[in-house]
């Protein structure tokens, strides 16, 4: 088991629930447009989110968006050691950085002093594309086993500092590689790790190689936050991570939809209908799961494991309840009579 490592509210490893994180698209320093950012991803399930800081005027702005904002703040820093003091002593509650590139071990001791004062953790992240020369021939290509050689080293850089509040992050777009280098560095530290699949790409490429690579590793009791990288909108990466969690059983609450697949029976919209129920069950605080079916052949049958489902027919639909129909209501009413139903569910049970 990893030690705990506290980010500013939230604490993280020794077995405590595993947590979100995203990282705001917007520019660091438009602290409105960045807060209001922050706000959507907090309401959508993010627990920690990252900035870019890559001017000391985004530094500064870190002051200002801690005020307005729930969740724990990271400064992301590449390159300038005085970045990442400045973002430290602006509020950041977690600093990422790669010892690396911020330059001589004074420097990186600077930094490390900067951060024991406060007593605010470091992430150390390595990237498979920017691997050290020396580790790539030593491993004769980037490797999983070069990846982690190089995390460790970086790590010990600072724990030679006398500080050991760290974060591991080790990453890459490859997969399988990926998971083999979470495979390794987990038998050789006890810092937690941040875990994610690194430039995984849009939308559907980025969530399919994240639920692969995130699921293989979380299996494994490996990891304590994670990130699912897309190439899109932030709040797509809160919703994939909320659903790789729940689909292992690391993570409870929230509606889950199951809908089938259509075929020649369907008589409705159903395409339209599953992604209308998936964007209308957000924000009901229920941990409950809701059938979409495309027919009344099947639909009551396959709903049998849902709590409560919908099948559609030609203009009219059915409700079904914990695997009997319910009641036929007017397909134009299908869609708001889930959403009562769903409104008062705990009713029922009372």
């Amino acid at each position: 088991m990893t030690k705990t490592v506290k980010i500013g509210n939230r604490v993280i490893g020794g077995g405590n629930p595993i947590l979100i994180q995203s990282m705001t698209n917007t520019k660091t320093e438009d602290v409105a447009a960045t807060v209001a950012q922050i706000r959507a991803l907090t309401a959508a399930g993010c627990d920690i989110i990252r900035c870019a800081v890559p001017t000391m005027q985004a530094a500064e702005a870190l002051s200002e968006i801690k005020k307005q904002v729930e969740i724990p703040v990271v400064a992301d820093i590449h390159f300038d050691y005085r970045l990442a003091i400045a973002a430290i002593e602006h509020g950041a509650d977690k600093i990422r950085i790669n010892p690396g590139n911020i330059g001589s071990v004074e420097r990186v001791r600077t930094v490390v002093d900067a951060a024991k004062e406060r007593n605010i953790p470091i992430r150390v992240g390595v990237n498979s594309g920017s691997l050290e020369k020396e580790l790539v021939e030593k491993y004769h290509g980037v490797t999983a086993e070069g990846i982690v050689e190089s995390a460790l080293d970086k790590a010990r850089i600072i724990e030679d500092m006398g500080y050991d509040n760290l974060v591991i992050s080790i990453k890459s777009s490859d997969v399988l590689m990926c998971v083999k280098a979470h495979e390794l560095i987990a038998s050789k530290t006890d810092h937690p790790l941040h875990v994610g699949i690194t430039e995984a790409g849009t939308i559907i490429s980025g969530n399919i190689k994240s639920a692969i690579g995130l699921g293989l590793i979380l299996h494994q009791g490996i990891g304590d936050t994670i990130r699912v990288s897309l190439t899109g909108d932030p709040l797509e990466e809160i919703k994939s991570a909320k659903l790789i969690l729940r689909t292992l059983g690391l993570r409870k609450g929230g509606i889950e939809v199951v809908s089938c697949p259509t075929c020649g029976r369907t008589q409705i919209d159903l395409i339209g209908l599953a992604n209308q129920v998936e964007n209308m069950v957000a924000d009901i605080p229920l941990d409950i799961k809701v059938a979409v079916m495309g027919c009344v052949v099947n639909g009551p049958g396959e709903a049998k494991e849902a709590d409560i489902g919908i099948a559609g027919g030609i203009g009219e639909g059915l409700i079904i309840k914990h695997g009997e129909v319910y009641k036929k209501v007017p397909e134009a009413e299908l869609l708001e009579a889930l959403r009562y139903e769903l409104l008062h569910w705990n009713e029922e049970k009372a």
